[in-house]
């Protein structure tokens, strides 16, 4: 019926919503896209690539895989948990903790990290148990990762919890009733199930892990070479305007995102039925 109720659209509004759509993608993505790379290589391959191999710039590339490599299991592991908790079981404070997942949608990224500067900052409460035991959480790694990991602990969770609320909890009440326990029930039922629906919401988190600028921003320091990652290092080549570095070294972040987004789109292309959008 809805097919039928599109080819009786009159072909020159349907050529126009379609011109429409295309040219707002060209615009607001297709050409900044152009524009980028064609500013990465404004002053030839040869300043491109030194421009990644910059110590800097390779330090900054290392550091954003490190962080995402530390921070996105460790939100996968969560958003099994809590996905598996919320749509298997009811205990009491359910409601709570599912909207507790949404807060990094509704609170900036900057005010987060601002949270963990009054937090693990040198005035702070734990600011002597972490100077007694030589613990540097601020303008470090370990800082960078818990910004991250905030940011972005509701990707995994939020695309996992709508396909396991639909397929329901028939496929595990059997196989405990056929003597499997806990442990066997989520390896061999469970998570067969939902496998492509976790790796729709990594790559998620993946892509929002490497690009996360806000709250990294604020616990960095901006130290080069130390606790830059690559958004970080582009602001820093721009505004020392040095704009063909910046625009090589974000091109990077760029192919990443790109490369992302074509997993993604295997994923939905392959297994549409497996991937429940939020």
């Amino acid at each position: 019926m809805k097919q039928a109720s599109a080819l009786a659209t009159p072909l020159p509004l349907r050529l126009l919503l379609i011109f429409a759509a295309l040219g707002f993608i060209g615009v607001f993505i297709v050409l900044p896209l152009m524009v980028l790379f064609g500013e990465a290589l404004s002053k030839g391959v040869g300043a491109y690539v030194s421009a990644l191999m910059d110590e800097n710039a390779r330090a900054a590339i290392k550091l954003t895989l490190l962080v995402a490599a530390i921070a996105v299991p460790c939100n996968m592991v969560f958003g099994l948990a809590a996905s598996w908790a919320i749509t298997k079981f009811d205990f009491a404070g359910k409601r709570l903790l599912i909207t507790l997942i949404d807060l990094p949608f509704s609170v900036s990224p900057v005010i987060s990290g601002l949270i963990y500067v009054l937090l693990f900052g040198a005035d702070s409460a734990l600011s002597g148990f972490f100077d007694r035991h030589d613990i540097q959480i601020l303008f470090a790694v370990p800082g960078l990762v818990i910004a991250t990991v905030f940011v972005t602990f509701p990707f995994v969770a939020r695309e996992l919890i709508p396909l396991m609320e639909e397929q329901g909890t028939e496929a595990e009440e059997a196989a405990v009733m056929l003597g499997a326990g806990g442990w066997q029930t989520f390896w061999r039922v469970t998570l067969p199930n939902i496998k492509w629906g976790l790796l729709y919401g990594v790559l998620l988190c993946n892509a929002r892990a490497m690009g996360e600028f806000g709250a990294v921003s604020v616990v960095s320091g901006h130290i080069s070479g130390l606790t830059m990652t690559i958004p970080l290092h582009v602001e820093l080549l721009y505004n020392e305007y040095n704009f063909a570095a910046a625009f090589a070294v974000a091109s990077i972040l760029t192919l990443l995102a790109l490369l992302t987004l074509l997993l993604k789109s295997i994923i939905e292309h392959y297994f549409p039925g497996e991937v429940k959008r939020i």
